[in-house]
């Protein structure tokens, strides 16, 4: 019997190359950090820097060396005097003897100014953040139009709206016309009183309130609002406890807005009273400015600079700190 060969094993399956060995790094500088080409943002800063020194810090100084200047004698009118070496403070003393002298009347004024700036933008406050309530959380579909006839006023001339405001308010106007409809008689609204400023003050510059409060009210997270009705918050205390507080920074950014203007406000009274009891730092402002008192004018002017910077300072700072709350 015929003994057959053994079978033949199978091939042994090929070998796995070897891992190649990682390549050695290059030994050298590490990386730069990326440093931002600051002659590119000087060039773009540049036009903002041009426009802020030719029509702010050169009329800036203009003022201080007319309101540190001289008078001519012979011609009665203010010399500029740009040496600040050169400089007098015979204005500076007169403008503070009018302010707290002796006899002083400016004083009067500044009072009289301030009140009615509180008293006005108070008004507009109360008036504006209903307003603007209102369309940021019930307007729906119809928002775009509130916002239309919010930012309409802004299409129209200061002048233009005050004098719209003097036809509502002469002894035949409108509004003596409903009062007389309701038998409550027809005042005399142009015949200087201090309410007329007032309410001028307040239809003149409430539209920037409301728009400020509406772009502040319309950005608060609608889940903070549910979480607090969640919380068993009625609406009142909802509106108290979470509303109120998220449009601190509206109402502060809002009321500044509207202050600063005001405080330096002098058309307003020219046109709805023009009574001297009536009148405001602006009036006597540009009452000097027409004068040989106009260097006096100017440190006036300056002084109510500075007022107007103490705000501004708290402004910057409370925003400031919200931010760093936020963070």
């Amino acid at each position: 019997m015929a003994v057959q060969p053994p079978a033949e094993a199978p091939p042994a399956p090929p070998a796995p190359p070897a891992a190649s060995a990682p390549a050695p790094r290059r030994q050298g500088r590490p990386p730069r950090p990326y440093q931002p080409n600051k002659l590119f943002w000087v060039l773009l800063a540049s036009p903002g820097i041009i426009w802020l020194t030719v029509l702010f810090v050169i009329p800036f100084y203009a003022m201080l060396a007319i309101g540190e200047g001289k008078l001519d004698r012979q011609t009665e009118s203010p010399v500029a005097v740009y040496n600040p070496f050169a400089w007098s403070s015979a204005n500076l003393s007169n403008v503070w003897h009018d302010l707290f002298g002796t006899g002083a009347f400016a004083g009067w004024i500044a009072w009289r100014t301030i009140w009615y700036v509180a008293v006005a933008s108070l008004l507009s406050l109360v008036i504006a953040y209903p307003a603007a309530y209102f369309v940021a959380r019930f307007a729906g579909r119809r928002k775009g139009i509130f916002l239309v006839l919010l930012i309409a006023p802004f299409w129209i001339s200061y002048m233009m709206r005050m004098l719209a405001w003097i036809d509502l308010l002469q002894t035949n106007g409108y509004v003596n016309k409903v009062l007389s409809f309701v038998h409550l008689g027809s005042p005399n609204w142009l015949g200087g009183h201090f309410y007329t400023v007032i309410l001028g003050l307040v239809y003149g510059y409430i539209p920037y309130l409301i728009l400020v409060l509406y772009a502040g009210l319309d950005r608060i997270d609608h889940s903070l609002l549910e979480a607090g009705r969640d919380l068993g918050l009625g609406r009142a205390r909802t509106f108290i406890r979470v509303t109120l507080p998220l449009s601190r920074q509206p109402i502060l950014t809002g009321m500044l807005i509207t202050v600063l203007p005001m405080l330096g406000d002098y058309y307003t009274n020219t046109l709805l009273s023009g009574a001297r009891d009536t009148s405001m730092i602006g009036n006597l402002i540009e009452g000097q400015l027409s004068t040989p008192s106009a260097g006096q004018g100017a440190i006036l002017s300056l002084i109510v600079l500075l007022v107007l910077l103490v705000p501004m300072i708290y402004y910057v700072a409370q925003t400031n700190r919200a931010s760093r709350a936020a963070s």
